[in-house]
């Protein structure tokens, strides 16, 4: 410090009553840091609303926070295990264990991170209503998506732990809220004002347009059973959706182009987290997922970890009858083979030769099929401790060995930074939920049709068919691999429910879906306590004496630093 600054500094200290001037010097403005009221205009309300899109997938460099929830939605739901091994991260192991207290640091994680991007869509409603330099139309579009964004945390945070506060722009003080109010009402009424006002399409592909808040204001009828609205305005949406780019609403050709770098937005896309690579940031990449790619020496994806395992039970379930239907009821008996007894590289491995749906393949990395253009995925050479996280390795969110170097590389301490985005809805989704809400309002056929929309396509590019990376005369030893439709009525609405909800589990696997559908259902105790009753036996390193208790674990628990500090939060039974 220069030596008439220590005087000066000096004088303010003696010279208590020269406060203004003191103070300027003692807390100078920090650089590169804005006030909100510096950004009151065009070009600051647009960057504020950049920021709030960037919250989609937690705060920077953060894990556990995004809408991905691999841990909340798949690995709780049964998709998957924790995967790599028991003292790896061990905060994970409640989750799937269903042993969460209070003090865990990744309940806070996604709490923080939820609430941080409510926090960031109030500050685009604050400053908007200050904005001079904008017409109205401007205003309106920013405003709606801001409010589609806090809808879409209000949502995470109400499928999370239910009992949650409503955060508005006119909040001045987060320590007077409470969560004894039902906050569905307002998180529809941002929704609805989102389809009623957002343009059809967008300037940017990663904008949620009018057709995005139409589908997540359905979405949101159906957690609250209101199945009539749902089924209205999925009609429309079906009808008349439209992606951010103007594109109608379709399923892909090819199942596997929903996870495809050079793929993404696609006609399928409602919303998703948009990633990059390369820009100078590790943190703009698909982040919540750095931890999810095989692990193990030689030539693979990923620099690090064998998180996210997929258990048996998921692979299982893609077992397909003579006709290529699922097996819901029995699909459980008996292992699709994995390599699990086997030595790595033992010829005595023999592939499963029952019939399989080819959407495992695209989810699932197993012995001796092939893992993108990687080669043959090798089995336990890329699991870090195969007595802990089962043999496989997950795969949406992995990417091409072609994509180094340009949409995917090594980065940081050895994680993978991956421009894949990250949808948090497609319109297969869309699909499976109008369907439901057809079971539900009784009218089983035209569920029928649309479940079976899926299932043709699921069907279409089996990897022995047209896989991009599948050797067609080779395929015949990875699987049968077997698709057919319900061409017959649905006998009641309990077929039809138990079709759509085990569709549901084929088509969304590893998405980080599973558990709140189940929550949703009303069946989680009773689904998720016979996988663990399983499970503990293929696994019992991993899930020995888990149980999921009725009443209590539908919902997670509210962090005890969210407790200590709002008074007026109150904790979930039992807790």
């Amino acid at each position: 410090m220069k030596l008439k600054n220590i005087i000066y500094l000096l004088l303010c200290i003696a010279a208590v009553s020269v406060v203004a001037a003191c103070k300027e010097f003692l807390n100078p403005p920090l650089r590169g840091v804005y006030d909100l009221s510096q950004l009151t205009n065009k070009k600051g309300v647009n960057g504020l609303l950049v920021n709030a899109y960037a919250t989609l997938d937690g705060r920077e460099g953060a894990i556990s926070e995004g809408a991905s929830n691999w841990e909340w939605g798949s690995m709780a739901g049964g998709d998957a295990y924790k995967g790599t091994e028991f003292t790896d991260r061990v905060d994970d192991n409640p989750v799937m264990r269903f042993e969460l207290t209070p003090a865990n640091v990744l309940v806070l994680a996604k709490w923080d991170g939820t609430y941080d991007g409510i926090g960031q869509a109030n500050n685009v409603l604050k400053v908007l209503a200050n904005v001079t330099d904008m017409t109205d139309a401007e205003k309106i579009q920013v405003e709606a998506e801001a409010r589609f964004i806090r809808a879409h945390h209000h949502f995470e945070a109400k499928k999370m732990w239910n009992n949650v506060p409503f955060i508005d722009e006119n909040t001045t003080d987060h320590k007077g809220g409470t969560n004894t109010e039902d906050i569905w009402p307002k998180i529809e009424a941002d929704f609805k004002f989102a389809y009623d006002n957002l343009d059809e399409t967008k300037q940017y592909r990663g904008s949620a347009n009018k057709w995005a808040a139409a589908s997540f204001l359905a979405k949101a009828y159906m957690f609250q059973k209101k199945y009539a609205d749902a089924k209205a305005l999925f009609t429309t949406i079906i009808a008349s959706g439209k992606n951010s780019q103007g594109v109608k609403y379709a399923l892909t050709d090819n199942y596997h182009d929903n996870f495809r770098v050079n793929k993404e937005n696609n006609s399928e896309t409602i919303f998703a987290i948009q990633s990059s690579y390369g820009d100078g940031s590790t943190t703009n990449a698909n982040y919540d997922n750095i931890l999810n790619y095989p692990h193990g020496g030689g030539s693979k994806p990923g620099g690090c970890c064998g998180f996210f395992q997929p258990s048996q039970n998921m692979v299982n379930s893609f077992k397909t009858d003579a006709t290529g239907l699922p097996m819901p009821d029995t699909y459980n008996a008996a292992n699709v083979t994995s390599d699990e007894a086997f030595l790595s590289n033992d010829a005595s491995f023999v592939m499963y030769t029952g019939n399989l749906d080819p959407r495992l393949d695209w989810t699932v990395g197993r012995r001796g099929v092939p893992y993108f253009d990687w080669g043959n995925h090798p089995g336990r050479d890329w699991i870090r401790d195969v007595t802990y996280g089962g043999p496989y390795s997950p795969k949406k969110n992995t990417y091409y060995k072609a994509d180094e170097g340009s949409t995917a590389g090594k980065v940081g301490w050895g994680y993978s930074s991956n421009a894949l985005n990250y949808t948090i809805m497609r319109y297969a989704d869309v699909l499976l939920m109008a369907a439901e809400a057809e079971i539900e309002t009784n009218n089983l056929e035209m569920a029928r049709t649309y479940i079976n929309m899926v299932r043709e396509r699921a069907g279409k590019y089996a990897p022995s068919n047209a896989g991009p990376y599948f050797d067609a005369a080779s395929a015949a030893s990875y699987a049968t691999y077997k698709v057919g439709l319900y061409t017959t009525a649905f006998a009641s609405q309990d077929a039809a429910r138990k079709a759509v909800r085990f569709e549901r589990k084929l088509e969304l696997g590893m998405e980080g879906i599973r558990f709140f559908d189940l929550v949703r259902w009303g069946i989680a105790a009773t689904e998720i306590n016979a996988y663990l009753t399983v499970e503990a036996v293929r696994r019992p390193t991993t899930l020995k004496d888990a149980k999921f208790t009725a009443g209590k674990h539908e919902y997670y628990p509210i962090p005890s630093a969210v407790i200590t500090n709002i008074p007026g939060i109150e904790q979930n039974p039992g807790y």
